[in-house]
């Protein structure tokens, strides 16, 4: 058993030392800091300590679970669940959600080719892809009411209720769990770290089409809800960030009521759909490749490329290929990390303490705090941009909404400033990541210390998972 835990923890150690090479910097991140108060190295080993104090912490004052059941929290006052449940509530966020659709798809089709004046790249990879997901953890799962695929499709079944059609549904087969979403959601993230030219508004307008066609051909196959829940990759992708939120909604007595949440009880939840690991992984992979690609090693690495292939036409595909098949490795690292230290917990602790499927959310808060430590300043800067581009979203020289002219701020945050955040964001995220774990394996296990030895693969992963993410942020 020593031997086998042994074995675990050498294999977290190489691979996540793969994942921070010492070249890797955030694409996003800062990088290359010269002003901290502190040496670099100081900062790893804080956070280091900081997990391994807050795992003795839990092994001495967390002896029972108490975060579960996942819906656990008290109903908010009746004025409260009277608006955010109201119907002209629904019906507002389904009207923004189309008309944004509608003026983002127009935008990248029949606006300006130029990325940097049109409306569509800035609002797809910054709004919608890191700003979304803001919005869903501080408010909920608001994603449900503002999605435009979902919407359309529901005003389709009502049309065709009226006209008395009831679409032939087939069931929604377990076997293919979450594929369909994990397929869609690699589809994405390759589009805009793969591709050579992912903010070309027509590209933009082919992809949101393809999606389309792909999202409303499985509702129509299988049904609205169940390819919602299955099969959409930014509906199973907002909805399980959501999860973090403290605020929700649960269903009691056959009623809908909303409530503020227990912290961290929705990542309680089982879930045993096949590829839910999978998915996590792309969630996170992604996001870690991203800061490896933007090192000196791999720029590097795709200029020499560049030079052996010389004036091949090929040479953008040859990168691009190499691009994926790194990407895709690095999603397949995590996914394999994740299941090996799930495994190891299970083969100290017994059948009673599940499979990957029991912990699979604790997942979550990791992938989350990644996306906002690498895209923390590409949001904050970036993101106003959005502002003008709202006004003249086909760049022809409007001002709709009188903010055409608005000149973004540049410095919002120092630099030491936003490698606080960074830094801070990371090791909590880390943090509630074990306590969820913790919790999950206090309520399984035969016993409290059994419970602990099931962890000590877990506290490694987050241990390098946060070093590892913290050198991708800083070294250059």
């Amino acid at each position: 058993m020593r031997r086998a835990g042994a074995s675990v923890l050498a294999l977290v150690l190489s691979a996540v030392a793969a994942l921070a090479v010492p070249a890797a910097a955030s694409a996003h991140g800062l990088g290359g800091l010269t002003n901290l108060p502190m040496p670099g190295w100081l900062f790893l080993v804080a956070a280091a300590v900081v997990l391994i104090v807050s795992f003795l912490a839990l092994a001495v004052l967390w002896p029972e679970p108490r975060l579960s059941p996942p819906d656990a929290g008290r109903p908010m006052p009746g004025p409260m669940q009277r608006v955010i449940l109201s119907r002209a509530a629904e019906v507002a966020l389904r009207v923004v959600g189309l008309t944004l659709f509608a003026l983002v798809w127009s935008a990248a089709a029949f606006g300006s080719p130029r990325g940097f004046l049109n409306l569509a790249p800035t609002f797809v990879y910054v709004v919608f892809w890191v700003g979304l997901g803001v919005l869903v953890v501080l408010v909920g799962d608001v994603w449900a009411s503002l999605d435009p695929w979902r919407t359309v499709t529901d005003v389709v079944a009502w049309i065709g209720r009226r006209l008395g059609v009831r679409p032939a549904v087939s069931e929604y087969p377990d076997s293919l769990g979450v594929k369909p979403a994990v397929v869609l959601l690699v589809a994405f993230v390759a589009l805009e770290l793969v591709y050579d030219d992912p903010a070309n508004p027509r590209v933009l307008a082919v992809a949101i089409l393809v999606y389309s066609l792909v999202t409303w051909t499985g509702a129509a196959v299988f049904g609205r809800e169940a390819w919602r829940r299955n099969g959409d990759g930014f509906a199973l992708y907002f909805s399980l960030l959501s999860k973090l939120a403290l605020v929700g909604t649960r269903v009691r007595d056959g009623r809908r009521e909303a409530l503020f949440r227990r912290p961290l009880a929705p990542l309680t939840a089982v879930d045993h759909r096949r590829g839910i690991v999978a998915f996590l992984a792309v969630m996170l992979g992604s996001v870690a490749f991203d800061g490896f690609s933007a090192s000196s090693w791999w720029q590097d690495l795709m200029l020499d490329l560049q030079v052996r292939l010389g004036s091949s036409a090929w040479v953008d595909e040859a990168q691009m290929l190499v691009t994926l098949a790194a990407l895709l490795g690095t999603i397949t690292l995590v996914w394999l990390i994740f299941t090996l230290a799930v495994r190891e917990a299970r083969h100290i602790g017994g059948p009673t303490v599940g499979d990957a499927g029991v912990f699979v959310y604790s997942f979550i808060p990791i992938a989350f705090v990644y996306s906002i430590a690498h895209y923390v300043t590409y949001l904050i800067v970036q993101g106003q941009s959005a502002i003008q581009l709202l006004s003249d979203p086909y760049a022809r020289g409007w001002d709709l909404i009188g903010s055409a002219g608005f000149e973004p701020k540049l410095d919002v945050l120092t630099p030491n400033e936003t490698w606080y955040i960074q830094a801070v964001v990371l090791v909590a995220g880390h943090v509630a990541a074990l306590i969820v774990a913790h919790d999950r394996a206090v309520e399984l296990a035969p016993s409290p210390r059994i419970a602990l030895r099931t962890q000590y693969a877990t506290l490694a992963l987050m241990v390098l998972y946060t070093i590892g993410g913290i050198w991708i942020l800083t070294l250059t």
